[in-house]
């Protein structure tokens, strides 16, 4: 009988994952757990092969130390803001994402949560629920047609949110710091940094989380801003560590649609209306300097997703392999993890 690989599953947020026994049955025994912390997952994946990881983190080179036999870390999502990368090469650790992974899905959101703004929802849900029924008390209301949209960041979820807001009549600015790119059929104008500040009513931020984004928007940015802008976190971009503060200012006429993961005190999402504009004010923090320019490790969130797995860590000789996405989803996920084990398991590599 030949022996099979040890996977890991450190978390997931969906029913069952019978779509990973299915696709993993032949080559590896499936160890689902649903943990938080790496000290939580560490007792079982202390012996595994492979790693499965959604949220559980974060999985430093401590962490790693202690899985020497783990070949390859594969994230459910796109962000690897809480893996070591380089802690990962040094190791020898494949880490992959899904560059395919929510983007229709987010941008929904991310629109969502911009007309739920505009247009006063959760306020007026919360006086209805109150027995209040008045339009002045969540006046002025907006219009999103005729309205600046800024984008920070044009990858692919940026550039499916400006294709939504220019079909609400938007017009949508993006700073990206890829100059040479084009998008043929995507709508929207390329301006600098401040300039998107100044000019936008509502700005998303969409680049990935590095030490160069985190905490992008400071005391410095909103004041580069209208006095009544939305501003909207839609990808984690303060997603920060565990006992870390969350950072986000806004001024008394702004509003603040924001994402939080780590606090357990506040939903998970954040709408706040204010005094004039699209919302209101949100919770306050400490921030760091904003930058000039867009940094040299900037770089827009998943703009590399051709439908095909993204290597963030290539060891010498990883395998590599791509996935068409469809169905499910996740597929691209599975490919590189599928192929590495299959090489392990018919060339005997495992104990």
């Amino acid at each position: 009988m030949v022996n099979k690989a040890k996977v890991v599953i450190t978390d997931y947020a969906w029913a069952s994952v019978d779509g990973e026994r299915r696709i993993l049955s032949d080559l590896a025994e499936l160890a689902p757990l649903q943990t938080k912390t790496a000290d939580e997952f560490l007792p079982h994946a202390a012996d595994c092969d492979a790693l499965l990881n959604a949220y559980a983190g974060p999985i430093t080179a401590a962490v790693m130390a202690q899985m020497p036999k783990c070949k390859i870390i594969a994230k459910y999502g796109i962000g690897v803001d809480t893996i070591d990368i380089d802690a990962a090469t040094a190791a020898g650790i494949i880490v992959t994402n899904n560059p395919n992974y929510c983007i229709e899905e987010v941008a929904e959101h991310t629109l969502a949560l911009i007309l739920a703004s505009a247009r006063k929802i959760a306020f007026y849900d919360r006086q209805v629920r109150s027995g209040a029924w008045a339009v002045p008390p969540g006046k002025p209301l907006y219009r999103l047609a005729g309205g600046t949209l800024g984008l920070v960041g044009f990858g692919n979820i940026a550039r499916a949110v400006a294709v939504r807001a220019a079909a609400f009549g938007m017009r949508v600015l993006y700073c990206t710091p890829r100059p040479n790119e084009v998008h043929a059929g995507v709508p929207g104008t390329r301006v600098d940094w401040r300039d998107l500040l100044r000019a936008s009513d509502v700005v998303s931020l969409h680049p990935p989380l590095t030490p160069a984004t985190r905490h992008l928007m400071n005391d410095d940015a909103f004041a580069c801003m209208k006095p009544t802008p939305t501003f909207a976190d839609n990808t984690n971009a303060f997603k920060l560590n565990s006992g870390a503060d969350i950072t986000v200012r806004t001024r008394d006429s702004a509003g603040a649609l924001v994402n939080l993961t780590n606090s357990s005190t506040v939903p998970a999402i954040v709408i706040s209306h204010g005094k004039n504009g699209y919302g209101g004010t949100s919770e306050s923090g400490t921030g760091m300097a904003l930058p000039t320019g867009w940094p040299a490790s900037f770089a827009d969130e998943n703009s590399n997703a051709t439908g095909t797995t993204s290597f963030v860590s290539r060891p010498p000789q990883a395998p590599g392999a791509s996935g068409t996405g469809g169905e499910f989803d996740d597929i691209v996920t599975w490919v590189p993890l599928y192929v590495l084990l299959n090489r392990m398991v018919t060339a005997g590599k495992l104990p």
